[in-house]
């Protein structure tokens, strides 16, 4: 396995002739599988979502991305939200105060049912009619933005401040071409010095249990890793296996070495300012009083004075397989822009005929 991804160099490119197009249609396929399972996820109400399995890793893991948003983000950043699934940050970047806000994701029932989250109740007497929830305007896409280019669709929506791509960014990693589109629109997309904010699989947390399992499946109760018999012959892109995790997710994932995602990266003008385990980020950001005291907010702490997480040891072994990224893009950054072309005369809710979709074949 080490062999398959530590000696191949992140010049590689994709062949396009022979077995390429069969390849290109099977990574289509499974794209698909991926965003029909989560748009087949239903949203939860607050007694199902308490009653869940794994419900102190799911407010760990919005505890980070509460962290990471908080640490990168300043009142009215235009933000670019990649894979943002069914909204479930938009209260994160409220709270953060920004500008405005775009969100894309791949699979159509997740975007349906951001635009239903970003509108808000309709029914709440408080709420003023025909206005969002949220105090930004915002703008939602379905698309592949892993497979589309996106630079030309978002001319006038950036440049963006921030990017955000949480708990999605392995998906990218099937293909060459698939990994470098999902940086080519980060870096297209930010200006110069823009922040990019993520959280992904950590491959050599991976790597590791799989070299200490016996076989080539792995887990505990609440998930298990499996990888296939073709594993060791592959390159540094698409290296799947088949991760199961208790009420969340059950699809295809992609190792990303990060030594060559930090390479692939730097190629497009986006430098490392920190990669972390789940398990070093908790301990370097609850010794900071105003994240404690967020993580005790959310209900992820135990009760008293000791700074502990309520996670079983099942669900902390499996916040040891993700890591938290920041990458900045190149170049000096220039003075604070307030967007008011791009944040002014947006419409305070999101009809249907507002999102658009786009075909990744068009």
């Amino acid at each position: 396995m080490r062999r398959a991804y530590e000696s191949a160099s992140t010049s590689q490119r994709i062949d396009r002739n022979g077995g390429s197009q069969y390849q290109e249609e099977e990574d289509k396929d499974l794209a698909r599988r991926v965003a029909d399972h989560y748009s087949a996820r239903s949203n939860q109400t607050y007694s199902e979502r308490e009653a869940s399995p794994i419900i102190h890793l799911k407010k760990l893991n919005n505890w980070i991305k509460s962290v990471l948003i908080q640490l990168y983000t300043r009142p009215g950043d235009v933000v670019l939200d990649l894979a943002c699934g069914k909204g479930g940050d938009l209260i994160k970047w409220d709270k953060a105060r920004v500008g405005y806000y775009v969100g894309i994701d791949i699979a159509q029932g997740s975007i349906q049912d951001c635009r239903t989250r970003y509108n808000g109740d309709q029914n709440n007497h408080h709420q003023r009619r025909g206005r969002s929830r949220f105090t930004f305007p915002a703008r939602l896409l379905c698309a592949d933005c892993f497979e589309v280019r996106l630079d030309a669709v978002l001319r006038d929506d950036g440049p963006f401040d921030i990017c955000s791509c949480q708990f999605a960014m392995h998906y990218s990693w099937s293909t060459e071409a698939r990994a470098r589109r999902a940086l080519a629109n980060v870096s297209a997309l930010l200006r110069p010095g823009g922040i990019f904010i993520g959280t992904m699989p950590d491959a050599n947390v991976i790597i590791q249990k799989l070299r200490e399992a016996q076989g080539l499946t792995f887990g505990n109760s609440v998930y298990s890793i499996s990888f296939d018999e073709e594993y060791d012959h592959k390159t540094p892109f698409g290296i799947k296996y088949k991760f199961h995790l208790e009420d969340a997710v059950d699809c295809p994932e992609w190792i990303v070495p990060f030594p060559v995602f930090k390479s692939l990266a730097e190629e497009y003008g986006l430098e490392l300012v920190f990669v972390k385990n789940f398990h070093e980020f908790v301990d370097e950001y609850m010794r900071r009083p105003e994240f404690a005291e967020l993580m005790r907010r959310l209900g992820a702490l135990s009760d008293g004075n000791q700074v502990t997480c309520t996670l079983s040891p099942d669900e902390w072994e499996v916040a040891y397989l993700y890591s938290a990224f920041v990458l900045k893009k190149r170049g000096e950054s220039y003075p604070d822009r307030r967007r008011a072309n791009r944040t002014n005369n947006r419409p305070t809710q999101i009809s249907k005929d507002d999102i658009l979709y786009i075909n990744s074949e068009e």
